[in-house]
């Protein structure tokens, strides 16, 4: 018999108003699963939630700080008391952008949202997980600079590279339970992320966005970005049987940006 594919009940996405997030939902979305989308710009979730529908999907949404643990825990409990026990979270909220040493300097908050919100949302859905044998999933969204050091982005390297060394450990954790927890992390992706550290590449260099999107892409060797949906179907991949026997992993997706 065929590896059954993904085929679930509950899942939750976090930072699905744009970009990955919302090509994540909108992937899962088509299996016409009970859908919750989380994020702090609740007008941008419900566009994602219209989309969501007309997919087939069942979507709500909850507007949440990822900071704020009681604000998580309240929400996952919302998302659970809507759609039932939970089968897969995608954490994929975050910030990014540089930081600099001073009196304005980001660490602080990249950290408490990259790397503490997530943990908090993957603690509040290890509370609200659907019972086993059936294998559960948790999809960590973090980056390829969890893997390369960048100069001005201490804030966003560390927070992300932290958060494959929460994979490994809740992955070992939860393993018999049957719950695999994975990371992916993405290069260069075609978000408007993406598109301020281009800005920032032209107004370092004093380039044009062009010649700075030409300088990103010599250090990828298939020279282009990936498209948001490139993420969510590995994200899709992930979440399903054919995925049975992976856990712990941190599965880079980059046009071979970084090679190991």
């Amino acid at each position: 018999m065929a590896p059954r594919k993904l085929a679930l009940r509950h899942v939750v996405v976090t930072g699905a108003g744009t970009g990955i997030g919302r090509a994540i939902a909108l992937r899962l979305a088509r299996k016409g699963v009970q859908l919750s989308l989380l994020a702090r710009d609740l007008a941008r979730l419900e566009e994602t939630a219209v989309l969501a529908r007309k997919a087939g999907a069942n979507a709500a949404c909850w507007s949440v700080d990822i900071r704020k643990r009681k604000n998580v825990d309240a929400a996952f409990d919302a998302c659970a008391a809507a759609h039932g026990p939970i089968e897969v979270l995608v954490a994929n909220s975050g910030i990014g952008g540089p930081n600099r040493p001073g009196a304005k300097d980001r660490f602080e908050d990249l950290v408490a949202t990259n790397l503490t919100g997530t943990y908090w949302c993957l603690r509040a859905a290890e509370r609200s997980l659907a019972p086993g044998p059936k294998a559960r999933h948790l999809v960590v969204i973090s980056s390829i600079l969890a893997r390369i050091g960048v100069a001005d982005y201490t804030g966003y390297c560390a927070s992300k590279s932290a958060l494959l060394g929460l994979v490994r450990a809740l992955a070992t954790e939860l393993a018999p339970r049957n719950v695999q927890v994975n990371a992916v992390c993405p290069g260069w992706v075609d978000t408007e992320m993406a598109r301020e550290g281009l800005a920032g590449i032209a107004k370092a260099a004093g380039v044009d966005l062009q010649a700075a999107h030409d300088m990103a892409m010599s250090a990828v060797p298939l020279r282009r970005m990936s498209a948001p949906e490139d993420v969510a179907g590995l994200v899709a991949w992930l979440a399903s049987d054919d995925a049975r026997g992976v856990t712990g992993q941190a599965l880079d997706i980059n046009g071979g940006a970084f090679m190991h």
